[in-house]
């Protein structure tokens, strides 16, 4: 479980490197950037920003270059902000949710179509037998000697001498 401290601090930390990528970072190679998640680890020392970027993956192999730059100075206004002693090392990560997300969908995609194509063959099919083909135990059978048998016919499962 997370602390509260370190989950506080992630959040603080998120709306700071927004804010410093938004107001102070003029680096022209910076897309259209979202800070999406901040992990934090618990002696506070280290954290790994993760962010996406709108556009193509030469928009966001140029928005790597920019943060990576930046990265020195988004780390020392984290610490002036927060008024920590040692202000956590910053990791940038493409967040891969995105494309995650698009797989998930092409997947849900294909099931749904397959359960159309299952739902279109099955319109107007019959049971290829009785509708129920189980026999019940409430029903009564005939032997072949005429007998009305309840139950299943034959003897029952019989336990072996050597097993025991």
């Amino acid at each position: 479980m997370v602390n509260p401290r370190v989950a506080k601090l992630e959040d603080q930390i998120q709306k700071l490197v927004a804010e410093t990528l938004e107001r102070r970072v003029k680096d022209p190679r910076l897309g259209f950037i979202t800070v999406t998640d901040v992990h934090l680890t618990g002696d506070t020392q280290e954290s790994t920003v993760f962010y996406t970027v709108l556009g193509s993956a030469d928009e966001l192999s140029a928005t790597a270059a920019a943060l990576e730059s930046a990265k020195g100075m988004i780390r020392s206004v984290v610490g002036q902000q927060l008024g920590l002693r040692h202000a956590p090392s910053i990791t940038f990560v493409p967040d891969s949710t995105p494309e995650t997300a698009k797989k998930i969908e092409d997947l849900l995609a294909r099931a749904r179509s397959g359960d159309d194509a299952v739902q279109a063959a099955a319109v107007g099919a019959t049971y290829a037998g009785d509708a129920d083909p189980y026999r019940h135990d409430d029903e009564d059978d005939v032997a072949e000697t005429g007998d009305v048998v309840r139950g299943p016919v034959g003897p029952g499962p019989q336990r072996a001498e050597d097993d025991r």
